[in-house]
């Protein structure tokens, strides 16, 4: 039932602009292994082997500190309306911290310039394996709408309140390791 696609077609690139949430997988080295759910709002394809998504301020960071120790990543949709479907996109990812000229440069050309609040870093994957399996096991969900409390808390903080949350609880991973928030500072 699963099929390996060496790039993302166009029917798949279109299918997962249908989609609401996708999750990141990640792991160090050792320690624990991370898997986050994000919005699919966040979500860019870049071409048929690169994506990335714009990350917010949560209360870990355990993504940007896996890939300073190993670059792994593994990205994974489940359609939880209509047929059901898994896309899997795996390869290598790499942090572009914001203010960066990179994260700048990505950020303009593929959020139009617009960083919503509590931004904290741009996660660009490189993959080189496309898996779609039947998803047959995935739950099917009504999609409401998106929820507006990561919005409402960012928005209710000021810069300086967001950074001083960032560097209490996105400095380092719960194995201790760093996550390279505020190295430059």
């Amino acid at each position: 039932m699963a099929k390996r696609f060496e790039t993302l077609s166009d029917g798949l690139r279109d299918w997962i602009e249908r989609q609401h949430i996708f999750f990141t997988a990640t792991a160090a080295p050792s320690g624990r292994v991370n898997i986050s759910p994000r919005p699919t709002t966040s979500f860019r394809v870049l071409g048929p082997n690169q994506a990335a998504y714009l990350d917010r301020t949560g209360s870990g960071n355990e993504t940007a500190a896996h890939i300073r120790q190993l670059n792994r990543i593994t990205i994974m949709f489940c359609a939880v309306e209509g047929p059901p479907s898994i896309l899997r996109l795996f390869g290598t990812a790499e942090v572009l911290s914001r203010g960066s000229a990179a994260y700048e440069d990505l950020l303009a050309s593929a959020y139009g310039g617009e960083e919503p609040s509590g931004a904290r870093q741009i996660v660009r994957i490189d993959f080189d394996l496309v898996q779609t399996s039947c998803g047959y096991g995935v739950p099917l969900f009504d999609y409401q709408n998106e929820r507006a409390s990561l919005e409402n808390w960012s928005n209710a903080k000021s810069a300086e309140e967001l950074e001083a949350y960032q560097r209490l609880n996105n400095q380092t991973s719960l194995d201790g390791f760093p996550s390279g928030m505020f190295e430059d500072s």
